[in-house]
């Protein structure tokens, strides 16, 4: 997402340049943060004076511990994670880097291999001809992961799927570096659960396939490993692979291996959400945690009804959702319901009828985005709108879909008025439903007030951008990408709104000639307001 700024509208430069440079011969200034364990920490700071002396860099460190939690046996679930002290909202319980990560098959020929950027120009390996990177420097850094996996890939003569490669990443590292690579580690990767016994039938074949690739694949010259040790980590893919976004956060691009993660049960209404930052997860409380509560993160979208989210997580995490709002289908007549009008309610039969013909339509427009086909879409979406606004109340799920689905393709078709108006519906019937400081809701604030921006609904948009912020603060952190774009697009409409304020016309007048030479763009084309399921799906 880029918000466009309008020069015409600055009257000072407040931009500041990440390197800086008086003049021919002076030195750059460059800021690195390095993320280090405890146990490391005593050691590198022994070789932070030459690094700086060398390079000139600008070394800060930060230390992440797993202080914070501890591994407990949870009633009914198993192994799981608690606090060990007080947390409050938008505070890191632990950070974990991937023990092995891969991008995915669809993926493979727009993202960087080592950093997982979206590139529109990559640099292919010339040995396996298949790994791609943004440039030499993340070639070099991912060599260490690749080296292997170059020479089993070209002795191969084709590339395996991305679950094959990455449980021949899996035990690669095993085989190296042997069950805990660090102090930081909760647990092994052989401890963690595989549920081969409870796929169904189809699954099993399918892993009986890959483990049939899997031997033709490995490579002679490493340590051979039986068909149990194969089945296991195909098993731990299978359920606890985690999504690995791309440089934005927006994109699934990748599944990677985070074993500490896995320790992290689920709950529909959970206490805390996993944010991918810099190649690393961030484990984030949404609000107060007491000293000795279970950590929980939402496996699965709140946006569906707790009958289909308890369905989508025993066919893919083989267990049964007890929580409280599976239990008591909280919230389900909210997401089903009609609308009431002057005080009286549309008769169910109805809601029903109008709910039947939404499903209908929503799979035509699903498959008419898939094929690219943006105009038909708008269509479907407005044809569809025109039944439910009189008799799907403003939570229906089904509506819910349709508004937040027209609102970005109209947004990237440029008809921005009509998309600010579905995505403003869309929020509304959004905080009625989502955890206050859900990072879904916290992307689709921030989409629906760029769209305000875009508009020119100046007061509604800051209002919007400012409620984003102060979400996504909570679930991103002030590092994050989004998070930082987010405090740019804030400043931009604040300034702006200053503007509106003190003379509308001549904002408007000024707005549209700027407009004219810097046209808007949010996003290259409509996507989903992020990633909504943690892990990835099968």
């Amino acid at each position: 997402m880029q918000l466009k700024v309008l020069q015409q509208f600055s009257q000072k430069n407040t931009r500041q340049n990440f390197v800086q440079s008086s003049g021919a011969g002076t030195r750059k200034s460059i800021g690195v943060l390095l993320l280090v364990s405890p146990g490391s920490k005593r050691g590198f700071e022994t070789q932070k004076e030459r690094l700086i002396n060398s390079f000139g860099f600008s070394i800060h460190i930060r230390v992440w511990t797993m202080d914070n939690v501890e591994v407990f046996d949870s009633p009914g679930k198993g192994r799981g994670l608690r606090a060990v002290r007080e947390l409050w909202a938008g505070d890191v319980l632990f950070i974990e880097p991937s023990y092995a990560a891969v991008v995915f098959d669809s993926m493979a020929g727009n993202v960087c291999h080592g950093c997982f950027r979206r590139q529109q120009k990559l640099q292919r390996c010339g040995s396996c001809k298949f790994a791609q990177y943004c440039d030499r420097t993340c070639q070099r850094a991912a060599w260490d992961e690749h080296k292997v996996e170059c020479a089993a890939i070209k002795a191969y003569d084709k590339v395996p799927n991305e679950n094959i490669r990455l449980a021949a990443r899996v035990i690669w590292r095993l085989d190296k570096e042997g069950g805990i690579v660090s102090d930081l580690q909760l647990t092994t990767i052989d401890s963690l659960e595989d549920h081969v016994s409870d796929m169904p039938e189809e699954d099993l074949q399918q892993l009986k396939i890959d483990i049939h690739n899997f031997l033709d694949y490995w490579p002679r010259t490493s340590k051979p490993h039986n068909v149990d040790s194969i089945s296991h980590i195909l098993g731990v893919i299978n359920c606890n692979g985690f999504t690995v976004s791309d440089q934005r956060g927006l994109q699934a691009v990748g599944v990677g291996l985070f074993p500490n993660l896995c320790l992290v049960n689920h709950d529909c209404w959970p206490n805390c959400t996993v944010i991918l930052n810099n190649g690393k997860v961030e484990l984030r409380s949404l609000g107060n945690v007491k000293e000795g509560e279970e950590i929980t993160v939402s496996y699965v979208d709140y946006l569906n009804l707790s009958q289909e989210r308890k369905r989508l997580l025993k066919d893919q995490y083989f267990f049964d959702c007890t929580c409280e709002h599976c239990t008591t289908g909280t919230n389900d007549d909210l997401k089903m319901a009609g609308k009431v009008v002057d005080g009286v309610k549309v008769p169910d039969e109805q809601v029903k009828e109008v709910t039947e013909y939404s499903l209908d339509m929503l799979k035509k427009m699903e498959q008419a985005r898939v094929d690219g086909k943006y105009h038909e879409v708008v269509k479907i979406c407005r044809e569809c709108l025109e039944r439910q606004e009189p008799v799907l109340a403003d939570t229906h799920i089904y509506q819910l879909r349709m508004w937040s689905t027209a609102s970005e393709v109209l947004s990237y078709l440029q008809y921005f008025s009509e998309a600010a108006t579905y995505a403003r519906k869309m929020v509304d019937g959004y905080l009625k439903l989502y955890h206050p400081n859900n990072g879904a809701l916290g992307m689709a604030t921030m989409r629906a007030g760029v769209t305000h921006w875009q508009a020119g609904l100046i007061e509604v948009g800051h209002g919007m951008i400012c409620k984003a912020y102060s979400i996504i603060m909570i679930t991103h952190g002030p590092t994050h990408p989004i998070t930082k774009d987010l405090e740019a697009m804030r400043q931009q409409t604040e300034m702006e709104l200053r503007m509106f304020k003190q003379n509308e016309f001549v904002y408007h007048q000024m707005r549209e000639a700027a407009l004219k030479n810097q046209p808007m763009s949010m996003q290259a084309e409509p996507v989903e307001e992020g990633i909504k399921n943690l892990f990835r799906r099968k």
